[in-house]
């Protein structure tokens, strides 16, 4: 069993990986095409796997908390990949290659006081 720990925005996902599975992907007890609404978001988090031609070599269980469903895909695929990169540390070139390695470190930012959200201002009225 690899473990990985992935984060994205606010979301954080547990991922353990079995070898020797199906390819089955259980994300907080639910299928992942029950869990994810979009199709689109099921590539995204699975990209470690096809680049490395292992979706049918682990069974995949993740806990995922907070944030979004965009969130908490970028933050199973990292999950994915830092487990990958356990199992065999052949894959970190490759993962590397495609840009899945490195976290996004993308937030919100904070609301600052006197503007409406975090840069927009007011309108100025000259009357």
């Amino acid at each position: 069993m690899y473990q990985g720990l992935g984060r994205r925005k606010s979301s954080v996902a547990r991922v353990t990986l079995k070898p020797n599975g199906t390819g089955k992907i259980t994300i907080n007890g639910k299928d992942i095409k029950d869990y994810f609404p979009y199709k689109t978001l099921i590539q995204d988090s699975i990209q470690g796997l096809v680049i490395t031609k292992t979706e049918k070599e682990f069974d995949i269980f993740a806990n995922i908390k907070g944030g979004g469903f965009s969130g908490q895909a970028g933050a199973l695929r990292h999950g994915i990949v830092r487990a990958l990169i356990e199992a065999s540390a052949d894959y970190r070139e490759d993962l590397k290659k495609a840009g899945l390695v490195t976290r996004d470190a993308r937030v919100k930012e904070r609301k600052k006081y006197g503007l409406r959200k975090a840069r927009r201002a007011r309108q100025f009225s000259k009357r």
